[in-house]
């Protein structure tokens, strides 16, 4: 477990040395491990290491790693997965951010079962910057219309866009994450999610306030 120190350590390092040289405060950049397919002693060695938010894909998996680790009060769960309305009741209780909002249906089931839980869950839409058919997430022109419908919805505290580009094309990655940049701002939206193992450099030069690195620090999921 000491190589998930190390490794956490120099995913540190890279996020320093890229805000470094964009000129920005290493404090402005969240790091979330991504967590999924890895085990709680993995996740507890990384928390030991300083790491205290986490990613999960799958819902039933932050649900028994929220359980698993519930003594430790600062640690912060996001869900990063694919959203649907049905997956609401089992997030509401235990997730701080839900990073992939796509639907005003699934805003309001998530509301109304956080509104229950008597908890406020951060939220991010998740947008499409691409267009690829088999990504999730909102076209950028529909983002208007879905933080219109986040109105009126107490138990959810919009505070940005994420999104994830084309695998393998750092020219379609440098275009996504500035096109996701200037839809923030044109939102008046402090929170930027893009980034991960691969090109967290490139998203903190578009302006990432949020990377989501997995491999480079659990390293291969298992069973890859």
């Amino acid at each position: 477990m000491s190589e998930i120190a190390e490794r956490l350590a120099s995913v540190r390092e890279r996020i320093a040395r890229a805000c470094q040289v964009h000129g920005r405060d290493p404090r402005s950049v969240r790091l979330v491990a991504v967590s999924k397919f890895h085990s709680v002693a993995a996740m507890r060695a990384a928390y030991a290491a300083g790491q205290r938010e986490f990613g999960e894909n799958y819902a039933q998996e932050l649900v028994e790693k929220a359980a698993a680790l519930s003594e430790l009060r600062d640690l912060r769960l996001h869900f990063i997965g694919g959203l649907q309305s049905n997956k609401a009741k089992l997030l509401a209780p235990c997730c701080h951010v839900v990073e992939t909002l796509a639907s005003a249906s699934a805003a309001r089931a998530l509301d109304e079962r956080a509104t229950a839980a008597g908890r406020q869950i951060e939220v991010m839409l998740q947008v499409n910057v691409a267009g690829e058919r088999q990504k999730s997430g909102i076209a950028p022109a529909e983002v208007s219309t879905l933080i219109q419908a986040l109105r009126g919805l107490p138990a959810l505290k919009l505070t940005g866009l994420m999104t994830i580009p084309r695998a393998d094309d750092e020219d379609d990655a440098r275009r996504s994450y500035a096109s996701l940049a200037a839809l923030a701002r044109a939102h008046a939206l402090p929170e930027l999610s893009m980034g991960m193992s691969d090109d967290l450099e490139l998203a903190i030069a578009a302006g990432s306030t949020n990377v989501r690195v997995g491999t480079a620090i659990f390293g291969p999921r298992p069973g890859y």
